[in-house]
């Protein structure tokens, strides 16, 4: 095998010896199916990486090992492979506890090429949307005004994401003209008390 890291090694070999069966296991499985990939260690516990994006993770615990594939939510082929996928936070195979826990050679391999696919095709995984808190929304003070009046259409408000209530914001920010601000304030107020987001105009 090439792309050894001795690191790993050592994790293996600091490992139960139930576990060094399973990682052993599974290194060897990974750099049969896959010559080209690197070893690294990321998050203390052993990653193979291929073509510069990481392929997949083993990991030993107390009484069971993990091992599962980065981009797992985006592998269509091996979906029905991978046999504990988005249950929990064990890998993509359950806890394996023994050899004998992990599918199939064949399955393996299956898995590990589509997983080899993804990153030849240079295919990121998306990056999960960043929640903005509350305080970030800054209200202008006519709209507030205007939102303090009217206690439906406050409510209703309030009840959007952050995203709704920034498309009312920059809505009544938009207008030039001061006629323009307060018409778009009052539009806004009348669909709020229907409970309807800024871009609901649009939808037929």
């Amino acid at each position: 095998m090439q792309n050894l890291d001795p690191r790993i090694d050592a994790y293996i070999s600091k490992s139960a010896p139930f576990a060094q069966e399973i990682l052993k296991f599974l290194r060897d499985i990974v750099h049969a199916n896959c010559p080209e990939c690197v070893e690294t260690m990321k998050w203390n516990f052993p990653h193979f990486l291929y073509k510069g994006d990481i392929l997949c993770s083993m990991a030993a615990f107390k009484q069971h090992c993990a091992f599962g594939f980065w981009k797992e939510k985006l592998m269509v082929k091996s979906s029905n492979l991978l046999t504990d996928k988005g249950k929990t936070a064990m890998g993509d195979f359950g806890k394996i506890s023994c050899i004998q826990d992990l599918p199939s050679k064949k399955v393996l391999k299956a898995c590990i090429q589509e997983a080899m696919d993804l990153n030849e095709k240079g295919i990121k995984l998306s990056k999960p949307v960043q929640k903005i808190p509350d305080s970030a929304i800054v209200i202008p003070d006519d709209f507030q005004r205007a939102l303090n009046k009217h206690a439906l259409a406050k409510k209703n408000f309030n009840a959007f994401s952050n995203s709704h209530k920034r498309e009312y914001i920059n809505y009544i920010l938009e207008a030039k003209r001061d006629a323009t601000r307060l018409a778009r304030i009052q539009k806004s107020i009348e669909m709020l008390s229907e409970g309807k987001s800024q871009n609901s105009k649009y939808i037929r």
